[in-house]
C-alpha cells in the first residue's frame, strides 16, 4: 500500500504512486505535522549515495516521454510522516541522476480534495500521456480521476490539467469505498477497447477476496464496469497496486508493451498485498475471449507465491522502455527504524534500483537486474579470482568504500558430499534463515558477504548462501541476515530468506550486493531471487565501514572470480 510515491515511466507507461487506504495503512502523525522541523543535516551516515531519496521528508516512491525518464511519487513536503501527500515530479535520462520539477499534481478539485494517491500513467496512440491515479473526495471515497499535461509537447510534462469528468470511475455495488483504488496503466485489446484494473477485495469470513475490477472504455473519458474482475483469489485480503503485463515466452531480458497480446507471450499479474506488506506475482494466460486472467499450474496467487523481493520492498511498478526493449520493475523499500527517528533525521523512504525484468527459460519465475545505466557510477575496482576459503574463513576486500559499493562474486562448491539433510517441501525459508543464521557452523554454508561490517565484527549485514540435501537433489538457500547489524536494539533486524532454484552441481552460485548506508540490495542466481534489507549500523559508517567475503561451513569453497567496485554518488538535483 504505501508506495513511496516513486514510479516510473517507461516510453509507454507511468508509474505513479501506490494506492493508499489511509484509514487502514497510514496513520496520520498530528503531533509531527505542527511540530517545528529543520533543514536535513546534510552529513547524516545513513542517507543514500546512489539511491533515489529527495533530500528531506516523506516520500513513498516513474515514465519515460520523449526520451526522458519521469518519476512521479507521493510525497510529503512538509514533514517525514505521512500526512498531507503531492505527486512530486523529477526527471532523469539515464534512471540514476534526476532533476526535481514542481509538484505534478496536488489535491485540488472535489474528487481529491481528501487525497491525491496512486495510479499509473499510459501512453495513447497519439503519443499523449494519460494519468489515472486515485483520489479521496469530500465523502471519503476512493475515486478515480484522470488527467492529461497541460503542453505534450514539453518533453519534462512541468504541468498537469484534470479533466472536467473527473471522477472517471466511482466504487461499483458492493465495493467498500475504501477498498477502490490503484489504476493499472491500461491496454488495449484486438477490439480496439482501452482496459484498466483497480485494486479491491470483499470482505468475507478471514482476509475477504481480493480482486481486480475490469473497466473498459473506448475513448479512455468514459469507462464502463465489466460484469467480473480480471482476476480474484480467496483469503489474499485487498489487492493494491496491481500491475498486469506481458512478458516474452522466447526473448530473453527483452520487455513488451503492456498492450502486447498473442501465443508468444505469457503474462505477469502482481500485487501488493495490504496484509502482508509484500509483492507477490504468479505468470499466466490472459484469456481474451472470457476477459480473464488464469494462472499458470503451480503458480500461486496467495503469500505462498512468488516475490518480487523477499526483504523490503513494497507497492513496486513496471513500466516498458521503448527506447530499449526492456520492462523496468521499481519498488519502494520503506525504514526500518521509528517514526520519531524519522522525523529526526528529516525523512523516510528509498527507492530500489530499477531492474530490469523478464521471463526466464523455464517460464515460471521472473529474473531481475539491475539497470546497465548504474555501472555508469562504478569507479576503482577490485578483484579476486580462483581464491579458496576454508571452513571459518573471514577475508576482507580492501581497497573499495564498503560503504558505497557494488560486489559481484562467484563461488565453485567443489564438494556436495556433505550437505546437511532437508526435508524441503513445507519449509518457511524465511525462518530457516532466522534458525540457521551467519554464526550458525554448517557444511556446505553459511558463505557469502558480510556487508556494512565494522572492523571487529560486532556490526555486519550478512548475504550467503547454504546448500541442503533434499533425497536425490540439492536445494540452496539465499538469506539477508540482519541480526548483528547495528548495535541499536530498538530496530527492526527481521532476517529474510527464499530458496534458489538453481542446481549447485552443474553452475556457480553467483550474488551481487548493491550496498549504499543504509540499503543492501542482494542479487542470488543472477537474478533469481532478490532481497533488499534496510539496516543502521553505528559502527560501520563511513570510512569505518568494511566487506568481507566468508565461510562458516566445513565444507570449503571457493571464489571463482569476485569484482568490487567503489560508487560515484548518483546527481539528484532538487
Amino acid at each position: 500500500m504505501a508506495f513511496t510515491a516513486v514510479w516510473f515511466i517507461g516510453l509507454c507507461s507511468l508509474l505513479l504512486g501506490c494506492g493508499i487506504h489511509v484509514e487502514a495503512s497510514h496513520k496520520i502523525y498530528p503531533q509531527f505535522l505542527t511540530h517545528p522541523w529543520n533543514i536535513t543535516p546534510t552529513h547524516q551516515p545513513h542517507r543514500t549515495g546512489y539511491h533515489f531519496q529527495p533530500a528531506k521528508h516523506w516520500s513513498n516512491g516513474p515514465m519515460m516521454y520523449k526520451g526522458i525518464f519521469h518519476f512521479l511519487y507521493q510525497y510529503n513536503p512538509y514533514r517525514s510522516v505521512w500526512g498531507y501527500i503531492v505527486w512530486a515530479h523529477a526527471t532523469s535520462t539515464d534512471l540514476i541522476n534526476w532533476v526535481h520539477y514542481e509538484p505534478a499534481i496536488k489535491p485540488s478539485i472535489e474528487s481529491d480534495i481528501k487525497g491525491c494517491w496512486s495510479g499509473s500513467t499510459t501512453i495513447l496512440p497519439n503519443g499523449k500521456p494519460a494519468i489515472l491515479y486515485t483520489g479521496v473526495d469530500l465523502h471519503k471515497r476512493q475515486v478515480q480521476n484522470l488527467a492529461f499535461p497541460k503542453d505534450h509537447f514539453d518533453p519534462h510534462l512541468r504541468e498537469w490539467i484534470k479533466v472536467s469528468q473527473n471522477p472517471v470511475m466511482t466504487p461499483p455495488d458492493g465495493v467498500n469505498v475504501s477498498s477502490f483504488r490503484d489504476p493499472s496503466t491500461a491496454w488495449m485489446a484486438p477490439d480496439g477497447l482501452w482496459r484498466v484494473i483497480i485494486g479491491s477485495k470483499i470482505d468475507r469470513v478471514g482476509k475477504g477476496v481480493g480482486k481486480a475490477i475490469l473497466y473498459k472504455s473506448k475513448d479512455f473519458f468514459k469507462w464502463e464496469l465489466v460484469d467480473h474482475p480480471l482476476h480474484s483469489a480467496e483469503n489474499t485480503g485487498m489487492w493494491e497496486c496491481p500491475d498486469f503485463f506481458p512478458v516474452s515466452v522466447n526473448l530473453e531480458g527483452v520487455g513488451l508493451d503492456t498492450s502486447e497480446i498473442g501465443s508468444h507471450v505469457k503474462h505477469v499479474f502482481k500485487v501488493s498485498l495490504d496484509d502482508k506488506k509484500d509483492d507477490y506475482y504468479t505468470i499466466g494466460t490472459y484469456n481474451l475471449e472470457k476477459d480473464i486472467y488464469v494462472p499458470d499450474e503451480g503458480s500461486v496467487d496467495d503469500d505462498s507465491g512468488l516475490r518480487y523481493d523477499y526483504g523490503k520492498f513494497y507497492a513496486s511498478k513496471t513500466f516498458f522502455d521503448s527506447s530499449k526493449d526492456r520492462r523496468i520493475l521499481w519498488g519502494w523499500a520503506n525504514e526500518s527504524d521509528s517514526i520519531p527517528d524519522n522525523v529526526k533525521k528529516g525523512w523516510a523512504g528509498v527507492q530500489a534500483i530499477p531492474r530490469n525484468i523478464w521471463l526466464d527459460k523455464a517460464g515460471k519465475q521472473l529474473i531481475q537486474w539491475p539497470v546497465e545505466e548504474l555501472e555508469k557510477l562504478r569507479k576503482t575496482p577490485v578483484e579476486l579470482q580462483s581464491t579458496q576459503l576454508n571452513g571459518g574463513s573471514v577475508l576482507e576486500v580492501a581497497g573499495i568504500t564498503a560503504s558505497q559499493a557494488d560486489v559481484e562474486v562467484s563461488f565453485n562448491l567443489p564438494t556436495l558430499e556433505n550437505a546437511e539433510n532437508l526435508k524441503s517441501s513445507g519449509v518457511n525459508p524465511q525462518l530457516l534463515c532466522s534458525q540457521k543464521e551467519a554464526s550458525v557452523e554448517g557444511s556446505v554454508g553459511p558463505f557469502g558477504l558480510l556487508a556494512l561490517a565494522s572492523k571487529g565484527l560486532e556490526e555486519q549485514t550478512a548475504i550467503f548462501f547454504r546448500v541442503f540435501k533434499d533425497e536425490e537433489r540439492f536445494v540452496v538457500l539465499m538469506c539477508s541476515d540482519q541480526s548483528k547489524s547495528s548495535q541499536r536494539s530498538d530496530l527492526d533486524k527481521t532476517t529474510y530468506g527464499a530458496f534458489l532454484d538453481v542446481d549447485p552441481r552443474q553452475e556457480t552460485l553467483s550474488l551481487r550486493s548493491l550496498i549504499d548506508h543504509s540499503i543492501v540490495e542482494s542479487f542470488g542466481g543472477n537474478g533469481k531471487v532478490c532481497i533488499t534489507s534496510r539496516v543502521y549500523p553505528e559502527l560501520a559508517i563511513f570510512d569505518e565501514a568494511h566487506l568481507y567475503v566468508f565461510n562458516n561451513g566445513t565444507e570449503s569453497i571457493s571464489i571463482s572470480k569476485l569484482s568490487a567496485w567503489s560508487m560515484k554518488k548518483a546527481k539528484i538535483f532538487m
